[in-house]
């Protein structure tokens, strides 16, 4: 597929990684990029809005940046994303901050291919599928891959961070 070229994608050629790249229209527009995928792909791919994983960029108490997955309609419990990555507390990450460490745009942050590794939980829900959709590292690109991959990949733990 032309123009699906991101770290994130090129990470998945190279790891031999079976994967799908799915694109969809961007609306510049968009208030919320993750319900934007879900509604977009939500019909044409095939998945629940509970298999489409956002992307979030947090700060723990060390000062450390750090990554959260989780699914799109769940919100973060800060302080289970933070305890499961060996922290007392977390905020949202400034998104010039996340924007620079990461290498991606706000809204297109990856859990894959990051320019600098951050500690990654993904909500362990992630394991209740057999494929789950993420950024792929660009607005209106996702990738479709097994959460095992995800998670190894990603170097990450597993755990409930959803507040609900």
């Amino acid at each position: 597929m032309a123009g699906t070229a991101t770290p994130a994608t090129k990470l998945l050629v190279t790891q031999r990684i079976d994967h799908t790249v799915h694109s969809y229209a961007h609306d510049e527009r968009a208030e919320s990029y993750g319900s934007e995928a879900v509604d977009a792909l939500g019909e044409t791919v095939g998945v629940t809005a509970h298999q489409v994983f956002k992307t979030l960029v947090i700060k723990l108490d060390t000062g450390k940046l750090a990554v959260a997955v989780l699914p799109v309609p769940e919100k973060l419990s800060l302080k289970a994303a933070a305890a499961a990555l060996g922290a007392g507390k977390a905020v949202m990450a400034d998104r010039t901050e996340a924007e620079r460490s990461t290498g991606y745009v706000f809204g297109g942050i990856s859990p894959l291919g990051q320019r600098k590794a951050l500690p990654t939980v993904v909500d362990a829900s992630a394991l209740d599928w057999d494929r789950v959709l993420c950024s792929a590292g660009r607005r209106g690109l996702e990738i479709e891959l097994a959460p095992a991959d995800l998670v190894r990949l990603s170097g990450a733990v597993t755990a409930a961070v959803t507040a609900s």
